[in-house]
């Protein structure tokens, strides 16, 4: 199953493939920066800052053509705006990492052809 759509990406930078790789591996440097500060975020109870950190990750996400993620982290930030559903928090969190994960393998594949 495909977790990116590279359509966007292309079509942004007019399929300038220095363009594409340097955005690819910006995107495969920031997910781990993003995991750990949505995590550290979390325990600590900053609930409007991670809905912040979930915003940023949602603009790289989108990039990378994430689409159903990006979905997920826009509820997620309204959540944490809100105050509500805490418990589901930690999910979601799991989710983006689980996600990325995927993504980055894809990424990866992608790099190694252009």
């Amino acid at each position: 199953m495909a977790h990116t759509d590279l359509n966007y990406l292309k079509t942004i930078t007019d399929g300038n493939k220095a363009i594409v790789r340097e955005m690819i591996e910006l995107f495969i440097l920031q997910v781990p920066d993003f995991v750990k500060n949505l995590n550290e975020l979390y325990q600590s109870g900053q609930y409007l800052a991670l809905g912040k950190e979930a915003h940023k990750a949602k603009s790289s996400l989108q990039i990378i053509g994430m689409n159903d993620l990006v979905k997920e982290m826009r509820e997620f930030q309204l959540k944490t705006i809100e105050g509500v559903d805490v418990e589901s928090y930690p999910l979601h969190i799991r989710n983006f990492e689980i996600q990325c994960e995927a993504a980055i393998t894809e990424l990866q594949a992608e790099l190694a052809s252009l």
